[in-house]
């Protein structure tokens, strides 16, 4: 009897140390799906204008590498989501494809900068990987990061940039907050509100003229699916 009850217990602990690997983040993740891309849809990266096909579609992987990287320091609280190790495969195995990629957006640069072109092009790695920060949209965005970052692990040299086009739609939409799709969770995102300009001309006995009125975002909210 003592040898069952023993079993039980470890089985039982097993299972227990096992359980977070299917629930770490304790949520039902949302749907972030979306179609392929070129590089040219709005909001899928900065626009890129007079670029060549080559050109956006290293775009997109640069774009790629980018969040993937911004994930893996991230993305830390949960070790489970090896958002680390599939960025250190990613740079290990696929140097010739980067290097390869980050040619062809420095030889864009090149091309369409003028003299300043390196300095555009700075621009551009800063304002990309910038573009992947986020704080209320984390969960969504850390999970669609390892996953994508799995995929990439699992495939073969020579194939990130048609992975790119395939899931940066996708990547992109991870960094919408959203709620939990089966039991609602509330957040509150807010700023200070800007102030208006205090110089003579946009002032007419005392009141603000309209067009030097300030813009006020709403408060963002959301209590379930995606925040609107």
């Amino acid at each position: 009897m003592r040898k069952t009850i023993g079993a039980i217990l470890a089985a039982t602990a097993a299972i227990g140390m096992a359980s977070p690997a299917s629930a770490y983040l304790f949520w039902y993740t949302p749907n972030f799906t979306g179609a392929p891309v070129t590089g040219t849809e709005p909001g899928i990266g900065l626009p890129m204008p007079k670029a060549t096909p080559a050109e956006l579609k290293a775009h997109m992987l640069w774009n790629m590498r980018a969040g993937l990287n911004v994930a893996a320091l991230q993305c830390q609280f949960s070790p489970i989501l090896f958002t680390v190790s599939n960025y250190n495969d990613l740079l290990n195995k696929n140097a010739v494809e980067l290097n390869t990629a980050y040619k062809a957006l420095g030889g864009y640069f090149k091309r369409t900068g003028g003299p300043k072109w390196q300095t555009a092009f700075d621009q551009y790695t800063t304002k990309t990987y910038n573009g992947f920060s986020t704080m209320h949209a984390q969960l969504g965005f850390c999970e669609t990061a390892s996953k994508i970052g799995s995929d990439a692990r699992k495939m073969g040299r020579g194939g990130l940039g048609d992975l790119a086009l395939a899931r940066m739609q996708e990547f992109r939409n991870s960094l919408v907050p959203a709620g939990d799709q089966i039991y609602s969770r509330r957040y509150f995102a807010s700023s200070a509100y800007p102030m208006p300009s205090f110089a003579d001309s946009c002032w007419k006995k005392g009141a603000l003229k309209s067009e030097c009125a300030v813009v006020r975002y709403s408060v963002a909210s959301a209590t379930g699916g995606r925040a609107n």
